[in-house]
C-alpha cells in the first residue's frame, strides 16, 4: 500500500480581484446558471452535510474548477449534502465577487449529483446577505445557512435579521448558532420565521444538553445539526439529530457512521467512528491548515495554501507526518 507522500507546496499572494479577473471567473462557472430553476430541489435534508474547504491557487486566486472537484468528492464519499462558505471556508476572506463565482459553481456541480447544496449567506451587513440568499434562490440551490450578525448581543436583532434572510426566498434557512445563543431564542425563531425548519447548533458548551429541548419545545418542527467536527456524533444521532456538518475531509468516513447507524447497525457505527475520531483532535489542533492538507494529501486539492491563519498549533513536518500515518491507516475504510 503506498504511502501518501507530500507534494511541493504552493504560495500565498493576497492579490483581491480585479474587473478583468472578475469576468474571468463568471465565465468558468457560467455553467452555473444554466441551472437556475429557482427555490431548490426535493434533495432530503438530512444526514452528513460536510462544510466545504475553499481552493486556491498558487496566486491566492479562488479555485472554481477544484472547489467543483471537492463537491464530487463529497458526492462521491456519500455524503448526503454539502455546504459552502461558512467558517471552516474561510468565508470572511473572501470577495462578494468570490462568493457569487463559487456559488455558482458549487449549485452547478452539484444539480447532477446526491448531495444537497446549502449556500452560506452571512456578510457583513443584512443587506449583503440579502444579496447573496437571493442569488443561492436563483441559482437553485437546495437551502440557505447564515451566521447570526456581527457583534450580536440583543435577542431581538437577531431575530429581526434571521426574518429578513428567512424572507427573501422560500428556500429553507438553517440559523447557525454560535456563543450564549440561547434555546429560546432559537425557538421564538423557528416560530416567527416560516422558512427557519433547520439549526445547525454550535451555541452553549454541548449540543448533547439541546438537542431534545430544541426537538421537543418545537413539536418537532425544527431539525437539530450539530458542528465541533462531529465530536460527539454517536450520543448526538441517539438523540435524534437531523445531521452533523463536520469538516469535507474525512466525509466518506462520517458518512458511513451515519448510515450504519441509520440501518440499525450500531456497532458498525461505532467501530468506525473509532477511525474518525482518530482525526478530530488534530483538526481541532490545526484549524483549517489541517483540514486543507488532508484534502491535499486525498488528491482533492492540488495544495493547502490558506488565508486564515488561526490555530492552535502550527501545522509543522510532525503534524503533517501524522495526518498522513492517520490517512494510511484508515485507508481501507475510505470511499474515495
Amino acid at each position: 500500500m503506498a504511502p501518501f507522500v507530500e507534494r511541493k507546496g504552493i504560495k500565498q499572494n493576497m492579490d483581491n480581484l480585479n474587473r478583468r479577473e472578475f469576468v474571468s471567473l463568471l465565465s468558468v462557472a457560467a455553467l452555473g446558471r444554466a441551472f437556475a430553476a429557482g427555490d431548490g430541489t426535493d434533495k432530503p435534508l438530512r444526514g452528513i452535510f460536510p462544510i466545504a474547504q475553499t481552493p486556491f491557487t498558487d496566486s491566492d486566486r479562488l479555485d472554481l474548477d477544484v472547489l467543483a472537484a471537492e463537491v464530487k468528492f463529497i458526492d462521491r464519499a456519500g455524503a448526503q449534502g454539502c455546504a459552502w462558505p461558512q467558517m471552516a471556508s474561510e468565508y470572511s476572506t473572501l470577495t462578494e465577487t468570490e462568493r457569487l463565482a463559487g456559488a455558482e459553481a458549487i449549485v452547478a456541480t452539484g444539480k447532477r449529483l446526491r448531495p444537497a447544496i446549502i449556500i452560506g449567506v452571512q456578510g457583513p451587513d443584512l443587506q449583503t446577505a440579502l444579496r447573496y440568499a437571493r442569488h443561492a434562490a436563483k441559482l437553485g440551490a437546495d437551502g440557505l445557512i447564515s451566521l447570526p450578525p456581527a457583534g450580536h448581543g440583543d435577542p431581538d436583532s437577531v431575530i429581526e435579521y434571521y426574518k429578513a434572510v428567512g424572507k427573501a426566498t422560500s428556500l429553507p434557512l438553517f440559523m447557525q448558532t454560535t456563543g450564549n445563543m440561547s434555546v429560546e431564542l432559537v425557538l421564538r425563531a423557528a416560530r416567527e420565521i416560516p422558512t427557519l425548519g433547520y439549526v445547525k447548533d454550535e451555541a452553549g458548551r454541548s449540543p448533547l444538553a439541546r438537542i431534545g429541548p430544541l426537538k421537543d419545545q418545537s413539536a418537532g418542527r425544527l431539525q437539530v445539526f450539530t458542528g465541533n467536527h462531529g465530536s460527539t456524533l454517536i450520543d448526538e444521532m441517539r438523540r435524534g439529530s437531523a445531521g452533523s456538518m463536520p469538516a469535507a475531509c474525512i466525509a466518506d468516513l462520517y458518512a458511513q457512521v451515519w448510515d450504519s447507524w441509520q440501518k440499525g447497525r450500531r456497532k458498525e457505527a461505532m467501530d468506525l467512528f473509532g477511525k474518525t475520531l482518530l482525526f478530530i483532535p488534530e483538526m481541532q489542533a490545526y484549524g483549517v491548515p489541517g483540514l486543507k492538507y488532508i484534502l491535499y494529501l486525498r488528491g482533492v486539492f492540488p495544495g493547502y495554501a490558506v488565508r486564515t491563519k488561526e490555530a492552535a498549533a502550527p501545522l509543522d513536518a510532525s503534524g503533517k507526518a501524522a495526518l498522513g500515518e492517520m490517512l494510511e491507516f484508515v485507508k481501507p475504510w475510505l470511499r474515495t
